[in-house]
């Protein structure tokens, strides 16, 4: 695993912050529940014209064909500057939950547009261990119904994959949206830029795209959190440097508040906090391609597992930046928000906690036992 970004990889970094940062459309983040979900033209465009949109998609079908790291590269990005959040369910989930289920060749036209920019497409994993659709044939054709419990963003896309149990085990599937027999319903969250929807199915017509494996679905699961990773890295990272910034040259009592010990403490906190996380990330993202099952479901699972550290460092921000952090206009509760959105996504540390604690009981208990086998 490389350490430090080569030439290439810092070229798009650097491509995507110079876009985000020129006040590209894609860079927005509503904070009222009933702000309906848009996807401005140009920026989406944009991010397609720089090759992020497409950053899996294979050469062959229009894309860059990137690795997982490169995609965390724009993912950080994309967090620092809270752009709305429809590209990583697009971008990331979706191509590789057709490559790992074998089903990027027969999806070619769908890939090719999702680099291009022309479509919008989503996936919901909340379930995929046990999805809760099915799928029949009928006279129409292939149908699902059922529920999906999480989709992000699904109001703005127009074509949904759904993991369903069918004849030959858990198919996956492209359903149009709109389409008959499909209703997206908004969720309650605290993070508007990367809004979830519950969508239910009723003999939506479908089209099967390949097998979905247990291991397949684990993969694309473990893939998504570590892009998501990348996400809320640098979301850390922005709410750290508005945080340092401010302590810098904010004064109280004729002194910077940077120079109170107190501030410093926090401030010292926040970066060790964002330090590790970083390594956490760029070892899952190096995982997810290039490393065994065994490893790469340990690197995701330990990201996740570290979330509420992270999100402890938007409220450190806060703290620091004191009463004006907690206005409506400005960016450190909304660092916040996506911080404790990457805390609850696919559910919260805790659950992650428990299996890392779980493997490394059992891996001791497997040395014991070795150990005593051999005396």
């Amino acid at each position: 695993m490389n350490l430090e970004l080569t030439p290439e990889q810092l070229l798009l970094r650097d491509s995507v912050r110079r876009f985000l940062a020129g006040g590209a459309p894609a860079r927005r983040a509503p904070l009222a529940a009933g702000e309906p979900d848009q996807t401005a033209d140009a920026g989406w465009r944009g991010l397609a014209g720089i090759g992020v949109t497409g950053v899996l998609v294979a050469e062959k079908q229009g894309g860059a064909g990137l690795t997982m790291t490169e995609a965390g590269i724009a993912a950080e990005e994309l967090g620092r500057a809270l752009a709305f959040g429809t590209w990583l369910p697009t971008a990331v989930a979706v191509p590789r939950a057709l490559a790992r289920a074998g089903a990027a060749d027969r999806a070619e036209p769908l890939l090719a547009a999702i680099a291009d920019g022309t479509v919008i497409a989503t996936i919901g994993l909340r379930d995929a261990a046990a999805p809760r659709v099915a799928a029949f044939e009928s006279q129409a054709g292939t149908v699902v119904t059922g529920k999906v419990s999480e989709v992000p963003g699904a109001a703005a896309a127009s074509v949904l994959l759904v993991l369903a149990a069918d004849g030959d085990g858990t198919g996956l599937f492209a359903v149009d949206i709109p389409s008959p027999g499909v209703t997206v319903t908004p969720l309650p969250a605290i993070d508007q830029s990367r809004r979830r929807f519950r969508v239910l199915l009723d003999g939506a017509p479908a089209s099967r795209l390949g097998t979905a494996t247990a291991e397949a679905i684990q993969a694309v699961v473990d893939d998504v959190l570590a892009v998501t990773a990348a996400d809320a890295l640098g979301a850390a990272q922005a709410a750290l440097d508005l945080a340092v910034e401010y302590a810098k040259t904010r004064t109280q009592f004729g002194r910077p508040v940077g120079a109170f010990q107190a501030v410093q403490h926090l401030c010292a906190d926040m970066h060790e906090t964002v330090e590790l996380a970083r390594g956490g990330v760029m070892h899952a993202l190096w995982a997810a391609d290039a490393a065994d099952a065994a490893e790469r479901h340990l690197a995701a699972i330990r990201v996740k597992a570290f979330a509420g550290q992270l999100a402890a460092v938007g409220e450190a921000a806060i703290q620091v930046l004191g009463g004006i952090g907690y206005t409506w206009e400005h960016d450190a509760h909304r660092y916040l928000r996506r911080l404790l959105s990457w805390s609850a996504f696919l559910g919260s540390p805790d659950g992650y906690l428990r299996e890392i604690g779980s493997g490394l009981a059992q891996g001791a208990r497997t040395q014991r036992s070795t150990a005593a086998r051999g005396h």
